[in-house]
């Protein structure tokens, strides 16, 4: 009988822990799973770090940005984001991700800038509109569409996801704390990149159409437990699109949206129409 425990014992202490840390990193990655879609994914950042970045990050946006002083403008980001986020909790209770509620303090904000048409979600549900969106989404079901899109993105942390492939291809998959250590600008400029923010960034980082797919489909479940008509999210992005042009908005740079979009999107209506219905009687 061979004797492994002896072999174990003369392996230097270094490999040791890179074999450990190997077992560890993964169990941590095959455990890291996309609700509704059940894809496995690539999430190698603590959720900690990810949510104290995201938090000093969010403060200095706001801190360097307008907000709108526009009243009903600005309760109603308020409004259908809160309608959002009590869908989103529980569409994350019913996906068996309950525990995961505790790291969500919510925030909605609108940024006073009519030339960025974009919006984004950070970790721990931090939503900022800009007020560039607004002529696009037209009214409440179209925010809805935006807003649901955009937590959709955040609860399945896709983030996390492109932050963890951006350290490996620019940094050698180094941790984010020595990250932030060695490359501060860098590697916040990454995070600002992963989650959209494009107008505080000097490049964007384009969803995957996977990523995209996941988020349309979740996104539209979201809207619809919140009492919005996921209907509405096929004329969105149609007039998405109408605006695109030879220098795309940045929530068409960070979201591309082929043609072929608005058919897959069609094709998941039917799945969120029971929760709509559900929702309005």
């Amino acid at each position: 009988m061979k004797n492994y425990s002896s072999r174990w014992c003369i392996i230097s202490p270094t490999l040791k822990l890179s074999l450990i840390a190997f077992c560890l990193l993964f169990f941590l990655v095959t455990c890291a799973e996309v609700p509704l879609t059940h894809r496995k994914s690539l999430q190698l950042l603590p959720r900690s770090q990810l949510l104290a970045l995201s938090l000093q990050q969010y403060s200095k946006v706001l801190k360097d940005s307008k907000l709108s002083s526009d009243q009903e403008k600005a309760q109603m980001v308020k409004r259908v984001g809160g309608r959002i986020a009590v869908a989103a909790e529980r569409f994350l209770k019913d996906s068996g991700l309950g525990w995961q509620i505790k790291d969500y303090q919510w925030e909605f904000n609108l940024i006073e800038d009519d030339k960025v048409v974009n919006a984004w979600c950070m970790p721990g549900g931090k939503v900022v509109v800009y007020t560039g969106i607004l002529p696009i989404t037209r009214d409440e079901n179209g925010l809805a569409v935006v807003m649901g899109h955009e937590v959709a993105h955040a609860i399945a942390n896709h983030g996390n996801e492109r932050m963890s492939q951006a350290l490996i291809a620019s940094m050698g998959g180094i941790a984010l704390s020595v990250a932030l250590a060695k490359k501060p600008d860098k590697t916040r400029h990454l995070f600002m990149a992963a989650f959209g923010v494009g107008a505080s960034v000097g490049f964007l980082l384009p969803y995957s159409r996977l990523h995209e797919s996941e988020a349309d489909r979740i996104g539209l479940m979201l809207m619809a437990k919140a009492g919005y008509d996921p209907r509405e999210a096929i004329p969105f992005w149609q007039r998405m699109n109408e605006k695109a042009g030879p220098r795309p908005p940045e929530f068409l740079s960070t979201h591309p949206a082929p043609p072929s979009r608005i058919a897959n999107i069609k094709s998941y209506i039917s799945e969120s129409m029971p929760y709509y219905q559900r929702a309005r009687r």
